[in-house]
């Protein structure tokens, strides 16, 4: 069984640095297929449900998790629900490119703070990196479009709606994978559950146009799925290596990579408030591997 202790975690080695940054290109890969034709929030639940159908097979090829752990899945699969329909609003509701990234750089923050509580501080250093991480993440998602005068009260409710519940499933999840016993089964578990709440609350909610608007898109959500379980995968696997808050800050490097696509393959123009803002994330990148 892998411990929780904050003896054990004072700093992240170099190959998982490593692969929490293939992690962070993964998930910004999947967040792009949040793109599809259909309502912001059944596009959401439908990848979590895919998440759920891509890591099945998993849960028959890896022991059972450890009993404790099976209240961090049943926790982290209500803040999942929670987390995906805050997630879709957030994509309809008010300025996105002002709001949603209030989410993402609120996150790491939340993240660290929450991990103090639980014994496990990052120090000085760390938390210079998650802040200049999380500024450079809210730089970094500015497109220097139009800027809003007002931002809806509703919109910025669950922007933070959901930075709130990626700080808890970071933190329960972090944990839970710690307890688990195997960190494979813990993803594949946790996964397939997240899905079970999700087809029940969709079904619920929007009948068989969940249905068809699955069968509609169904290569694009597995794609999705298949990344989703991949990057997060990773990250609970970091987790069990490395400090909960540092790995879920390096996740936000999620946007970097976004970003960097945005230019090289969609013909996105290099603003000079993206430059600086990727200096920020890259400056909060190098703290967090010295912390």
């Amino acid at each position: 069984m892998v411990s929780g202790g904050s003896g054990r975690f004072q700093s992240m080695d170099s190959y998982v640095f490593a692969v929490v940054l293939v992690a962070a290109a993964l998930h910004a890969g999947w967040n792009a297929l949040l793109k599809l034709r259909v309502e912001p929030r059944i596009a959401s639940t439908l990848l979590g449900i895919a998440g759920g159908l891509v890591a099945l097979p998993i849960c028959f090829v890896v022991p059972l998790p450890e009993p404790i752990a099976w209240a961090y899945i049943g926790a982290s699969a209500i803040i999942h629900l929670v987390y995906f329909q805050a997630l879709g609003t957030a994509y309809e509701t008010g300025d996105l490119g002002q709001v949603y990234p209030l989410a993402r750089g609120s996150a790491p923050l939340l993240t660290a703070m929450g991990m103090s509580f639980v014994g496990e501080p990052i120090g000085l250093v760390g938390w210079l990196g998650v802040v200049l991480l999380a500024v450079g993440v809210l730089a970094l998602s500015l497109k220097g479009g139009r800027v809003s005068t007002e931002i809806e009260v509703r919109a910025v409710g669950f922007a933070l709606l959901t930075a709130l519940t990626i700080g808890a499933y970071t933190i329960v999840d972090g944990l839970g994978a710690r307890s688990s016993g195997h960190v494979g089964a813990y993803v594949g578990w946790s996964f397939v559950t997240s899905a079970v709440v999700l087809v029940i609350y969709g079904l619920h909610r929007w009948g068989h146009g969940l249905v068809a608007a699955f069968r509609g898109s169904v290569g694009h959500l597995l794609l999705g799925g298949c990344m989703s379980v991949g990057a997060y995968g990773i990250a609970l696997w970091a987790m069990t290596k490395a400090p909960i808050a540092i790995v879920g800050a390096m996740r936000e490097t999620s946007v970097l990579f976004a970003a960097l696509i945005g230019v090289v393959l969609l013909g996105e123009p290099l603003l000079k408030l993206r430059i600086i803002a990727g200096a920020l994330v890259l400056a909060g990148v190098v703290l967090l591997r010295l912390a």
